[in-house]
């Protein structure tokens, strides 16, 4: 059972008064961060952190939703604590123990989030899917996770039923009708060690990432990401666009927020940059967390300078941005964009430290440390690099180094640089290239809106990097050697691509991400093919 929440008098500043690098590295530890909850080591839940605690009556605004369609859905701590009470009720009425598992897919929207929370009120187990699933793509997660039961939409409702032995309930207005008769409190009784949330990785349907498993305390260690990474503090008006299917949108755009009693928001349906960037205006956002995607997307539409922003604090994650894009958002923003780096499986670890007035941010950098953690360069042979040089990232983590599977560099001044999967470096002719550097060089091009670059094979240099180019230009050899001579000059005479492909677009993961996986599998049956 939790501890009675704690009076709102303190004679202790917390990590939340804090906003500058210096004070990150003397005050932020382990035992700080519990200090920001009502929970303890042993006993914790996150729907109680993150909702009940904060639903004082006041009809305070936990989440903003912006719909596709263009209309927006205000969403109370209050409302969303009595739901979570109520659905919590039901679902026990419904035999659901503390461990099962609850499947959801549906969009932000008020039966999202009673799901979310409701479920872990009880002690079972969320877990959010992402809407866009195809039937494989859902069967290949319920088999693996085996939840008692699915909550969805209507439309989603007829495909999830092809899956056998899955209970099916929809999110309409029956369902609200039907648990509005239960209680709208809830006594939460899970420890700290309990496990809260089954969080899938963006991927192939064919190729299933293991769900990564979460406990309450999760809740914890994920505010150094939230004070460091995205620089939220109370007070701000913070938004994150991706979906909360995913860990970004999920664990950083909605938990942590909520958890400090920071209100959020969020995008709901097909995306679209220009509706998002009214969102950010009408809503006077001051804190944004998105993907690279979604910065490039509201630079390629054309119209940011159609709305007046808000920005004091934005971050980024899940791949690079390119130079085009920064220039972009210092021109548009006037805010430095910052890198927030880490994986589902090892959290975020590099971090640029958001409204750290003594914190410079370097264009394109990761950033440094978060407090307490060790990371490092390393050279084949295990020793660190010298700053300039390639080499693995890795993380000190239970008393030796892990890696990353991510390429990196630092520099004199300690800061890191994303160069790469390790599966995304080019060897052609003995030299050695980076396809993240070969993309950003020609998305510097302004004919260029997209672009990603794979090795592939090539009898004479052993592999030459191919690029895959969505332009509105027409494709032309003149184009293309164009775009030759343009990353030749930029880079060096040996680093550019000897070819190319036009398309309309490229393959991503559900997280928005470019799945050069994909583009390596299509070009390795095709030369499969053709021999």
């Amino acid at each position: 059972m939790l501890p009675a929440p704690r009076k709102t008098f303190r004679t202790m500043p917390k990590l939340t008064d804090y906003t500058s690098y210096a004070d990150a590295q003397q005050h932020a530890s382990s035992k700080a961060l519990w200090d920001l909850f009502d929970g303890n080591i042993e006993y914790l839940n996150i729907a109680h952190e993150c909702i009940t605690r904060h639903a004082d009556g006041s009809g305070r605004t936990a989440v903003r939703i912006a719909h596709a369609d263009g209309t927006d859905e205000i969403l109370s701590f209050d409302a969303i604590a009595a739901g979570s009470a109520r659905f919590a009720h039901w679902l026990v009425a419904n035999g659901i123990q503390p461990g099962d598992r609850i499947a959801f897919m549906l969009d932000p929207s008020l039966s999202f989030y009673i799901s979310l929370f409701g479920a872990t009120m009880t002690g079972a187990i969320s877990v959010p899917l992402f809407t866009l699933f195809g039937l494989d793509g859902l069967r290949l997660r319920i088999d693996d996770c085996k939840p008692q039961l699915l909550i969805t939409n209507a439309e989603k409702a007829s495909m999830a039923r092809q899956v056998e032995g899955l209970r099916v309930v929809v999110a309409d207005a029956d369902l609200i009708e039907e648990i509005s008769h239960f209680p709208a409190t809830f006594e939460t009784k899970t420890r700290a060690s309990d496990l809260a949330v089954f969080q899938y990785t963006s991927g192939t349907t064919r190729e299933l990432p293991a769900a990564v498993r979460h406990t309450h305390k999760a809740l914890v260690t994920l505010m150094f990401a939230a004070l460091y990474g995205t620089g939220i503090r109370p007070g701000d008006e913070f938004f994150c666009p991706s979906s909360p299917a995913w860990g970004h949108g999920l664990w950083h755009g909605t938990l942590a927020p909520l958890g400090l009693g920071v209100a959020t928001g969020t995008f709901s349906g097909k995306f679209d940059a220009v509706r998002l960037m009214k969102a950010l205006s009408d809503f006077r956002i001051t804190n944004m967390s998105a993907a690279a995607t979604h910065y490039r997307m509201m630079k390629n539409s054309g119209r940011a300078g159609e709305f007046r922003f808000h920005f004091r604090k934005l971050s980024y994650t899940g791949e690079p941005i390119d130079p085009a894009t920064l220039e972009f958002i210092d021109r548009t923003f006037h805010v430095p964009a910052c890198s927030m780096y880490g994986t589902t499986e090892i959290g975020v670890v590099l971090v640029n430290y958001p409204g750290a007035t003594d914190y410079v941010v370097k264009p394109g950098s990761l950033g440094k440390s978060v407090p307490g953690l060790k990371l490092q360069v390393q050279k084949p042979d295990g020793t660190p690099t010298e700053p300039g040089v390639v080499g693995e990232l890795m993380l000190w983590k239970r008393d030796h180094w892990e890696t990353t599977k991510d390429l990196a560099k630092i520099d004199a001044d300690g800061y890191f640089y994303h160069c790469g999967r390790a599966d995304d470096v080019i060897i052609s002719a003995g030299w050695t290239m980076s396809a993240v550097e070969i993309e950003n060089t020609l998305l510097k091009h302004p004919n260029v809106k997209e672009a990603a670059v794979i090795g592939v094979a090539d009898e004479t240099r052993g592999q030459v990097a191919k690029a895959f180019i969505v332009s509105d230009r027409v494709a032309s050899d003149e184009f293309m050697d164009e775009l030759k001579k343009f990353t030749r000059e930029r880079l060096s005479q040996h680093e550019f691509p000897r070819q190319f492909a036009f398309v309309s677009e490229l393959p991503k993961t559900p997280a928005g991400k470019v799945h050069r996986k994909v583009l390596r599998d299509r070009e390795a049956a095709a030369a499969a093919t053709a021999h």
